[in-house]
């Protein structure tokens, strides 16, 4: 079904700063973002956390359709965005009419759930090496390719954000770990030197006392 019918059927603009949905509310809809950024918070002891910001072709709303538990996050709009938006019954529609887009929906879905539930955990014990360290290590799957490498300016801003830290405090954590050869840093870009500890890094908790 070609792009600019999917959006006359189920399509919606938003406009900047509006909410999409907001945490524990009940939904019917999950979306797939055509144009523009949504960003994901978390309210946890009392702060809003930033969890992702989604781009073009990614997904979110889809545990109110698939489980239809209530909402476990705050969607907002950052600039206008345009949205294709399922019920229950259109979702199923569609995978059934292109089962390639369910299978990635689905894959999609797995590995989201498995990170946010490992990011949360790390937000409520606040080890923000071991945050950082997931984070970078799902960047790094995400850009795949033979040498993956992350704009170091922006990662710093994603990072400052994620963790509700001043962005002069996320350097030093970045250069640690360019120290333990886990990363290198060279101008602007950040290059996976150490897979397998990078991995351990992110799946190191604290010890609780």
């Amino acid at each position: 079904m070609p792009e600019n019918i999917l959006f006359e059927k189920y399509g919606q603009t938003i406009e900047n700063g509006r909410v999409i949905f907001r945490e524990n509310e009940e939904g019917k809809q999950m979306y797939i973002i055509q144009d523009g950024v949504v960003r994901i918070g978390k309210t946890i002891d009392g702060k809003e956390h930033v969890l992702a910001e989604l781009q073009k072709g990614d997904f979110f709303g889809e545990m109110a359709i698939v489980t239809r538990v209530r909402r476990t996050a705050t969607a907002t709009a950052v600039g206008s965005v345009q949205l294709l938006s399922f019920d229950r019954a259109g979702f199923q529609g569609m995978i059934e009419k292109n089962s390639r887009i369910g299978l990635n929906i689905i894959d999609k879905l797995c590995r989201r759930l498995q990170h946010a539930n490992h990011q949360i955990e790390l937000l409520f014990q606040r080890n923000e090496r071991s945050l950082i360290a997931m984070s970078l290590y799902i960047r790094f799957m995400e850009k795949g390719g033979d040498e993956p490498f992350l704009a170091l300016d922006k990662t710093i801003q994603d990072l400052a954000k994620t963790m509700d830290m001043d962005e002069g405090a996320v350097m030093p954590q970045l250069t640690a770990l360019a120290e333990a050869e886990v990363i290198a840093i060279h101008g602007n870009a950040i290059r996976l030197r150490d897979r397998t500890k990078l991995t351990g890094l992110a799946e190191t908790l604290p010890t609780k006392r």
